[in-house]
């Protein structure tokens, strides 16, 4: 295997299967399993092709509870966030920050859609 596929075979094993494409709702979140972890999976489906998906951490920060992935999804000044169920503060999508304090954050995973699955990536 030359140096390129070697690189490539290695950025695939960082890829993690979660769940299929067909477990996601549109413009709505739902929960998976990851390395006996909970994330929330929100998925917003594009015009043309599959759209994006964003993994973030299920766990409010301030309540403790397993519920970010029941929050709704919505857009503050041109970001795209989740509103957590409980009390109501407004995390990124994209960088997992808390719009109305920003030292609160949910960690994130760069996530994707391929060939009927949803992947996301650790480390």
């Amino acid at each position: 295997m030359n140096g390129t596929n070697a690189q490539a075979a290695d950025s695939d094993t960082r890829w993690n299967k979660v769940c299929g494409r067909d477990d996601l709702v549109a413009h709505s979140g739902v929960v998976a399993l990851l390395d006996g972890a909970q994330i929330a999976l929100f998925y917003l489906p594009g015009e043309q092709g599959d759209g994006q998906v964003f993994a973030l951490e299920n766990r409010d920060p301030r309540s403790g509870a397993n519920v970010i992935g029941r929050g709704l999804i919505g857009n503050l000044a041109g970001k795209l966030v989740v509103a957590a169920p409980l009390y109501k503060q407004h995390f990124g999508l994209e960088d997992g920050v808390c719009v109305e304090a920003p030292t609160e954050r949910l960690k994130v995973w760069r996530a994707r859609l391929r060939e009927g699955d949803v992947e996301v990536r650790v480390g």
